[in-house]
């Protein structure tokens, strides 16, 4: 069969509700028709409109990303500009768009959990709990250990292997031993003081600036940058495998396609 827009709505709550994203963010639906049937859904980490144009060729009623499309409420639409363009063009072809963001990055199985599962973490542990004490299972980044303890460099390679990327920005020595690894995908520098604290080598993240880079340096800490895009791309297209196989589990007639032209923000010298 195939199922309706809210029938996926539905299952997506199961597996992140809306409850465990953090209050700025907007997951959820973004754009669509509760009613209209999905036998397509093309995945993609941002709701651009490149994107919106990849559904619409590869027949997807669907736009699933990881980023809203909206985190505040609009006063005007217009179509010549983003977001507007995006939601026109939605509109126009009957594509939803949905998105599953803070909420995805902490549920079980969601975004931290596949990052650690992508790097092979073994015992793998929430690195900071929910905030809310009452749910569990649920919270911001993972920490793991390692089969066998490697040097960082050998992590390294491991690590860019795993998110099919050339580069990494790494602090700390090359020759450290890894015994314990900390992830969190995008945006999690911040965590460092607290992976530290958990037993953590490294941390393994995106966005690193200055002054985490420096902190980690003090605590004896490694860093690997492995990109705010490319933590998350690797690990959310991972997620859509488990999305896949629950919707055969469902005998839900949905095939899931990925965005692969999507690349991180490009910035010129």
């Amino acid at each position: 069969m195939r199922p309706q827009l809210i029938q996926i709505l539905e299952l997506l709550e199961e597996i992140a509700p809306p409850r465990l994203a953090e209050e700025w963010d907007n997951p959820g639906m973004q754009v669509g028709c509760l009613s209209l049937e999905i036998d397509t859904i093309l995945i993609a980490l941002d709701p651009s409109l490149e994107a919106l144009k990849d559904a619409l060729k590869q027949g997807a009623q669907l736009l699933f990303t990881h980023h809203p499309l909206l985190f505040r409420s609009l006063s005007c639409l217009d179509a010549d500009s983003y977001p507007g363009d995006v939601i026109a063009l939605a509109l126009k072809n009957d594509i939803s768009i949905v998105a599953a963001h803070t909420n995805l990055d902490v549920a079980k199985g969601g975004i931290n959990d596949q990052l650690a599962e992508l790097f092979q973490l073994t015992d793998i542990e929430i690195l900071q709990e929910h905030r809310d004490p009452q749910i569990s299972e649920a919270g911001l980044g993972r920490i793991g250990s390692l089969p066998h303890p490697l040097a960082l460099k050998d992590l390294v390679h491991r690590i860019k292997k795993a998110l099919n990327i050339q580069q990494a920005r790494v602090t700390g020595d090359l020759n450290q031993r890894i015994h314990r690894v900390a992830v969190v995908g995008g945006s999690g520098a911040g965590l460092l003081s607290l992976a530290s604290k958990k037993g953590a080598d490294v941390l393994v993240t995106g966005d690193v600036g200055h002054h985490h880079a420096r902190e980690a340096e003090a605590i004896g800490v490694a860093i690997v940058d492995g990109g705010h895009f490319h933590t998350e791309w690797a690990a959310f297209m991972r997620f859509a495998g488990r999305l896949e196989a629950m919707f055969k589990d469902r005998r839900w007639e949905v095939t899931i396609k990925t965005y692969d032209r999507e690349r991180p923000p490009q910035f010129h010298i």
